[in-house]
C-alpha cells in the first residue's frame, strides 16, 4: 500500500510520512467476520440448553428389546377408592401376551408372588370385554386405573399392574388400536411362549379332556398344587392327530410370529417358559424390565406333564414317524 509524504517547508529537512487510510471494505469484512464467530457461539450454546431441556422433556426413544430401559410411570387416581399414602408410588403397566397352555397361569402366579406386582388374570376370556374395540379400551382403562379388583389386588403399594392376555381373545383381530394404547399408555408387553409347541398341544387336548371328564373328584383344574393332582390328571394320554400335526405346529408358529409382527413398535420382552423353568435368572430380567425391585418368585403350582413326551402321547409311534426327518424332530426329544 503506498504512503503518503509531506515536507514542511522548502528547507525543512522534516519530513512526515502518514499512513492512510485504511479500506472501508477491509474493516467491514473484520465486523462481519467477528459477528459470524458471534453468531456460531450463541447458537452453539442454545442448541446445547434446548438438546438439555428436550432430553428431560422428551422420553428417549425405547429399544424394545432391552431390559435395562425404565417403563413409563404412572400415579394412576381410582374412582372407587383413594390410594391415600400410595398416592406419591409411581404404577408401572404391563401385560402377558400368550397362547392356552403355555404356562401363563404359572408365570402370572410367580408375578403374583412379589409383593408389590397385581396381575389380574385371563381378563378377557369373557367375550363381553372383547366385544369391539371400546369395550376392550374401558377394559384396558378399569385395570389400569387400578379399578378392577381381583385375588391379586394388593394391600401394599403397587409398583406394577397388569393382567394375562391370550392371542386369540380379540388381542390380534384389533391390534392396530392395542398397538396404538400400549404405546399412548406406556403399556410394557411380556411376551410367554413353549419353545416345543408339541408339549403345549398335549396339554391342550388333556385339559380339554379333563373339561368333561373331571378327573380329580369331580371337579375341573387347570392347574393343580401337589404331586398327586398332577400324576391323576396325567395318566390321560391324549391321541395326536398326526396327519394334520405338521399343519397345527406351523399354525402355532405363525401364530407367535403374527403377534410379534403386529406388537414389534410396542416395549416388549420374549420369555419362554423352558427358559424359566431351567433358568431362573430369567426371573431377574423380568423384573428389571418392569422396574420392579428383585426379589426371590415362588408358586405353589406343580407341573403336571414331565418327564419324556413318549409318556404322555397314546399314539407315540404316529407322532415319532411324522415328525423324524422333519424340522420339528427336536419337538420329540425332552428338553426339561
Amino acid at each position: 500500500m503506498a504512503e503518503f509524504i509531506c515536507l514542511f517547508g522548502k528547507d525543512s529537512a522534516s519530513i512526515v510520512i502518514k499512513q492512510p487510510k485504511k479500506s472501508p471494505l477491509f474493516l467491514r469484512m473484520i465486523v462481519l467476520v467477528f459477528a459470524m464467530v458471534c453468531g456460531l457461539y450463541i447458537c452453539s450454546v442454545c442448541l446445547k440448553q434446548f438438546s438439555f431441556q428436550s432430553s428431560q422433556l422428551v422420553p428417549s426413544p425405547v429399544d424394545s428389546h432391552s431390559l435395562h430401559v425404565l417403563t413409563r410411570i404412572h400415579y394412576p387416581k381410582p374412582q372407587t377408592f383413594n390410594r391415600a399414602e400410595c398416592g406419591h408410588n409411581p404404577v408401572r403397566f404391563f401385560a402377558i401376551l400368550s397362547m392356552q397352555r403355555s404356562g401363563s397361569g404359572w408365570f402370572e402366579t410367580l408375578l403374583n408372588s412379589h409383593d408389590n406386582v397385581s396381575s389380574n388374570g385371563e381378563i378377557f376370556s369373557v367375550m363381553d370385554r372383547r366385544k369391539n374395540v371400546s369395550s376392550i379400551v374401558e377394559t384396558l382403562d378399569r385395570v389400569y386405573n387400578l379399578d378392577w379388583f381381583t385375588s391379586a389386588s394388593k394391600n401394599e403399594c403397587s409398583a406394577a399392574i397388569g393382567f394375562k392376555w391370550m392371542l386369540n381373545q380379540g388381542l390380534l383381530a384389533n391390534h392396530v388400536e392395542i398397538v396404538d394404547y400400549f404405546n399412548r399408555r406406556g403399556v410394557s408387553a411380556i411376551f410367554l411362549f413353549r419353545r416345543n409347541p408339541l408339549r403345549r398341544m398335549v396339554s391342550l387336548l388333556a385339559n380339554s379332556y379333563d373339561r368333561f371328564a373331571k378327573l380329580l373328584n369331580g371337579t375341573h383344574k387347570s392347574h393343580v398344587h401337589s404331586p398327586e393332582e398332577a400324576d391323576a390328571l396325567s395318566r390321560y394320554k391324549p391321541v395326536i392327530n398326526s396327519t394334520s400335526l405338521i399343519h397345527d405346529l406351523q399354525e402355532t408358529e405363525s401364530l407367535a410370529a403374527k403377534a410379534l409382527e403386529y406388537f414389534n413398535t410396542t416395549r416388549h420382552m420374549v420369555v419362554f417358559y423352558e427358559d424359566l423353568i431351567t433358568n431362573r435368572t430369567k426371573l431377574k430380567q423380568v423384573q428389571e424390565f418392569l422396574s420392579i425391585p428383585v426379589k426371590d418368585l415362588s408358586s405353589r403350582q406343580v407341573k403336571i406333564h414331565r418327564g419324556d413326551l413318549s409318556d404322555h402321547i397314546k399314539n407315540w409311534e404316529d407322532v415319532n414317524k411324522t415328525l423324524n426327518g422333519t424340522e420339528y424332530e427336536k419337538f420329540l426329544i425332552a428338553d426339561y
